[in-house]
Formats: C-alpha cells, sequence, structure tokens
C-alpha cells in the first residue's frame, strides 16, 4: 500500500487513535513554544482537525467539552504529560510548550462549526444508506467532491500496489470495497491503515499521510464498496 518514495498512511490512533495526538511533538525543537509551529511539524494532523473528526475528537469538540472548567488547562497539560485513553505520554515536551498548545486547543471554542455528518443516498438497488459524509459534490450525481476525487488520487498513488486498482484486492493485500461491505467501519479501516501491519508487511501511514488524507481514502473506497462512485477516474469538480 505504498512506494519506495512514499512512506505516507498510518501509524496510532486514538483509542488506538489520539495515540498520535500529539504524536512526534516530543521530537520537535524543545525550545520553540509556538503551538501552530509545533503541530505543524508534529503528525498531530494524523488523529485530529479543528472541525471534524479523525481519529480522535476535533479540537473544536475539545475547546467545547472544557469550557468554563478553570482547572481546563492543566488538566490538558497533564493528559498531553501523562497520555491514557489511548493515547501515549509525551515527557519531553516541556511545560511551556504543553501550555502553548493548551491554551491553543482551548481557543477554537468558537472557531469553526462542526461538519453535518449524515448524508443519505439511494443505492443501484432501491436501499437507502447514510453516510457521514458528502459524495457528490451539489449533493447529487454525477461529480463527486474534491475530498472523495483526493481519496481517488491518493489511493492511486500509495494503495494500488498492494490493494488493486480498483480496490478488489491483490496477491498481497485484501479487497477492500468488500470490507466496508461486509461491515468494517470507519475508524477500524482508519485505524488499520494508520497503524499498519507489520506481520502482514504492511508500514504504517500516520505523519506521511494527514489525517484527513486518510479519511479521504477511506471516502473514496467507501464510495466505491457502494457503487457510489463508479470505477475508474470519477467525474469530480476538478475537471
Amino acid at each position: 500500500m505504498r512506494t519506495d518514495a512514499s512512506n505516507k498512511m498510518m501509524r496510532s490512533a486514538i483509542p488506538a487513535a489520539a495515540v498520535l495526538l500529539i504524536a512526534s511533538l516530543a521530537a520537535a525543537p524543545q525550545s520553540d513554544a509556538d503551538p501552530e509551529k509545533l503541530m505543524k511539524a508534529s503528525d498531530c494532523t494524523s488523529c485530529h482537525a479543528a472541525d471534524h473528526e479523525v481519529f480522535g475528537p476535533p479540537y473544536v469538540a475539545i475547546a467545547k467539552r472544557y469550557a468554563g472548567q478553570t482547572d481546563a488547562p492543566e488538566k490538558l497539560a497533564a493528559k498531553i504529560r501523562d497520555g491514557g485513553g489511548g493515547m501515549p505520554p509525551h515527557p519531553n515536551l516541556t511545560d511551556p510548550q504543553r501550555s502553548a498548545i493548551v491554551q491553543w486547543i482551548l481557543s477554537q471554542r468558537d472557531g469553526a462549526e462542526l461538519h453535518p455528518t449524515e448524508f443519505p443516498y439511494t443505492l443501484k438497488d432501491g436501499a437507502t444508506v447514510t453516510l457521514d459524509f458528502p459524495v457528490y459534490a451539489g449533493g447529487a450525481p454525477p461529480k463527486v467532491t474534491k475530498e472523495v476525487f483526493h481519496g481517488y488520487q491518493l489511493f492511486n498513488s500509495y494503495c494500488y500496489r498492494c490493494h488493486g486498482t480498483d480496490a478488489s484486492g491483490g496477491q498481497l493485500a485484501p479487497d477492500l470495497r468488500r470490507s466496508l461491505a461486509a461491515g468494517m467501519k470507519r475508524q477500524d479501516f482508519i485505524s488499520i491503515a494508520a497503524s499498519g501491519k507489520a506481520d502482514k508487511g504492511m508500514p504504517s501511514w500516520a505523519g506521511f499521510l494527514s489525517g484527513d488524507e486518510l479519511v479521504h481514502i477511506y471516502q473514496y473506497v467507501k464510495g466505491r464498496s457502494l457503487d457510489l462512485v463508479p470505477s475508474g477516474r470519477p467525474p469530480s469538480t476538478q475537471d
């Protein structure tokens, strides 16, 4: 599921997911207390986004959860330092770095609104399915969203060698469309991709692909598994 030039798709997740919340922050320059620089230099985005769930909760949701709690900065700084609930400890971060990150997260409370999470579609057999992402731009076919199209591009750059050009499996890896059709959940799909499977020869892609990129790959494969996205290069707003 990757080439020699890429090392993209996934590492560890938040209940196997916030395992990456600030996973590479420990390697960031210890003198740098700028929160956005720290987070951009790390693989935080493999688990978290500002306004929607990836592996862990969005920053907006964390900020709202802790709103009005006077001890919120101490609680969150301790969480980053000590880990827990699937998130590893980060003792190498300095107190000023942890404090700067926490203050930035808490400041997101009045930021972007959370994305809608239910999008109903009618399948070719007449059945109705509700997804947690939009498949089509403007709500109707044929053009897929830029996110689904991006997922198609990423899949055909990094995943097709093992999982087949149409996500239908190969000698090295399973049929992802069948796995999703059989009930594999979004979180499981992304968690496996992020963590990899060393015993199967599958690398971790977290830190190479961002959390949003992993989600886009999931959206494309999910759309294919339901035949909402056609085979080959789907029509998109990029055309």
